[in-house]
Order: C-alpha cells, then sequence, then structure tokens
C-alpha cells in the first residue's frame, strides 16, 4: 500500500528516496539557496510519474529565481 504523505511513490521509485538526495545535496547551502535548490530537485525527480513537463518548468524557475538571488547578491 502507498503512503501518499512519507513516502509517496514518485518520490520513492528508485534507490534513493528523494528526500534523503535533497538533504544531501543542500547540506553546504545557506537557507534561500538550499530551498530553491532543494525545490528544483524534488521537481526534477518527480517529473514524469506526476506533472510531466509542468515540474519541469517548476524546476527551471527555482533555478532562475537563485540565478537572480545570485545576481542581486553580487556572486
Amino acid at each position: 500500500m502507498s503512503d501518499n504523505v512519507y513516502q509517496p511513490s514518485h518520490y520513492t521509485a528508485g534507490k534513493v528516496e528523494c528526500i534523503e538526495a535533497i538533504e544531501s545535496a543542500v547540506a553546504k547551502l545557506d537557507g534561500f539557496e538550499g530551498y530553491c535548490i532543494g525545490n528544483a530537485i524534488k521537481y526534477l525527480w518527480r517529473w514524469k510519474m506526476k506533472n510531466g513537463t509542468e515540474d519541469l518548468r517548476k524546476a527551471a524557475a527555482f533555478i532562475e529565481i537563485l540565478l537572480r538571488h545570485l545576481q542581486e547578491s553580487g556572486v
């Protein structure tokens, strides 16, 4: 039986759960950078199993948001 709250199938299809991959990917990032990267990973991870190209556009949007933030911060 699928658990749509703690282990939804669109995040647990591989050998590693999405939440674990995000945790590792953002471990050394500051709050907003981690937020943007985590969301981009989430949408990239699930795009084919949930919302298709809409999720790809959402991932791209979070990357663009991060790029603007970094540019405004002088990075």
